[in-house]
């Protein structure tokens, strides 16, 4: 039987899980449609841009509830979608089967979690064990992590990426020819692309601390923007305090969507508006009511401390 989409999304909006027939259905068919989307997906103002979520459903309701629903607003979402929060496959369910029933409203970008190693480690993997008793789920999703596109332009004028640049990649017709059907690599264009940095105490390219990815300083923004005929690099991928930051004399924006990270960090959160004039709006929001409950409760022993 064909999978009811609007009847699937009512159900995730009040937090109901699918069912695994269901997911597995979605996931073949979101499969399909996002291996017809390019490395580099065109789209027009105005778009609501929102960086990492980070498995943080009920702030992900909140983000609906002041940017409004999709198909009224157009979204992009920047990647990491799960791990890190105890909801990630309610967030990862109702991303996907919006961006199946409103393709062009909604744009997915793959992060550095959107990983079966990382996820492996870092809570979506044992989230799906927990609520489905077997890995079924968690594999039908990180098959669909490798469809997902790398980046998007906005009107021919931003940028917009995971995580940011890489030595590997001056001209953006560089990423149109990179091979993404496939799990991240720890080193090369495709992994700088989901886990590099600004860094604005230099000017260049250097070694992140990460592991993986490169740092990269105001020069490298420039020259990038210069030879591709871009105004704006916008990007997710870093915890910002304030739910967003703005480097390089206004060339490069950080969006970060997942208010009180990890329920501890005591962050707020915003959401990026560009109206059809490409002007930039951050609307910030704390956590929800029902994410500052789960704030609330004992706090699980700490693992290692990746705020990724």
């Amino acid at each position: 039987m064909p999978v009811d989409l609007d009847s699937c999304i009512e159900r995730l909006y009040n937090g109901t899980l699918l069912s695994e027939g269901e997911i597995a259905q979605i996931c073949l068919l979101v499969q399909e449609l996002l291996a017809e989307e390019p490395n580099v997906v065109h789209i027009s103002a105005p778009v609501t841009v929102i960086g990492d979520v980070h498995g943080q459903f009920f702030d992900l309701l909140e983000i609906f509830q002041i940017g409004g629903r999709c198909p009224d607003t157009n979204y992009l979402f920047l990647g990491d979608y799960v791990d890190r929060g105890q909801h990630s496959v309610e967030t990862i369910s109702l991303l996907v089967c919006l961006k199946l029933r409103y393709p062009q409203r909604m744009q997915l970008l793959r992060g550095n979690h959107e990983s079966r190693n990382i996820t492996k480690t870092y809570g979506f993997y044992a989230e799906c064990m927990h609520k489905y008793g077997n890995a079924g789920v968690w594999r039908d999703f990180t098959n669909v992590f490798d469809f997902l596109t790398l980046s998007v332009v906005i009107d021919d004028s931003i940028f917009c990426v995971h995580g940011g640049l890489s030595p590997s990649i001056l001209l953006v017709d560089q990423l149109k020819v990179l091979d993404r059907f496939d799990e991240i690599p720890h080193e090369g264009a495709l992994a700088d692309l989901l886990w590099s940095d600004p860094d604005p105490d230099i000017k260049t390219f250097s070694r992140s601390q990460r592991g993986a990815g490169f740092t990269f300083g105001s020069e490298v923004v420039e020259r990038f923007l210069h030879v591709n005929g871009l105004s704006h690099v916008l990007r997710a991928h870093q915890l910002c305090m304030e739910g967003y930051l703005v480097l390089f004399n206004d060339r490069l924006s950080t969006v970060w969507s997942a208010p009180n990270y990890c329920y501890r960090c005591g962050n707020v959160a915003s959401l990026l508006s560009i109206d059809p004039y490409l002007q930039r709006d951050f609307i910030t929001f704390e956590a929800a009511p029902d994410s500052a409950a789960i704030a609330s409760q004992p706090a699980p022993a700490p693992d290692n401390m990746y705020f990724l």
